[in-house]
């Protein structure tokens, strides 16, 4: 069969160039597509490692040893903003301190983290995700309450904030963590904060 012009009148040659440019630009679309979308994919398993990290950290560091400004750093901006049911903190400057002081409260912990949202925005990224957060109770504390060791306190809650791209990969700008319910007695101290928020749940029992 002998290859004639096609229906514009354009010769063969003429027809398979434009044909083989066409492919070219439709490939260089795809490709970029592609590489927004693999950015997009980057970006989400950075921001969810960033997270299962933090939640291990504070689970392999028992008795609050091991929080120090390289590990606030490595988690935090210089200018974070984190409320939680304990209390409030901005900066990181004394952040490593009220973990570590918070932390050696009890004898070891467990943070499961799940049902991660994350919504990115170039540089930014909000994020949210559900955590259930097993504290044991220091030997110390059971003890004074005349029961046996190994009592815990369990608390099911959330977190969200905001994530930024730093020099140094994603670090959080902003955490808001609440507790939706517990189960158990807390620690012997408690901040004013916790307190509050101790009574608040306990009204939501009641009702």
């Amino acid at each position: 069969m002998i290859d004639g012009p096609d229906h514009g009148g354009r010769p063969p040659r003429e027809r398979s160039t434009a044909m083989n440019a066409t492919a070219m630009n439709a490939t260089a679309a795809d490709i970029a597509a592609l590489q927004d979308r693999i950015g997009i994919l980057v970006d989400r398993a950075e921001i969810t490692g960033l997270v299962d990290r933090y939640l291990l950290s504070l689970d392999t560091l028992p008795g609050g040893d091991g929080f120090d400004d390289e590990w606030a750093r490595s988690f935090f901006t210089e200018d974070v903003e984190i409320s939680s049911p304990v209390g409030e903190h901005r900066g990181i400057e004394g952040l490593a301190e009220s973990e570590r002081a918070t932390m050696a409260k009890f004898e070891r912990t467990q943070h499961i983290g799940t049902n991660y949202l994350i919504g990115l925005d170039g540089d930014r990224a909000t994020v949210r995700w559900n955590a259930l957060m097993t504290h044991v109770h220091l030997a110390s504390t059971q003890a004074a309450r005349g029961a046996e060791p190994g009592g815990h306190f369990d608390v099911g809650g959330t977190f969200t904030g905001e994530a930024v791209r730093t020099a140094d990969g994603w670090r959080f700008r902003r955490l808001d963590i609440r507790a939706v319910w517990t189960n158990g007695q807390g620690p012997l101290a408690l901040t004013p904060k916790a307190e509050e928020t101790m009574r608040e749940l306990g009204r939501r029992k009641d009702s």
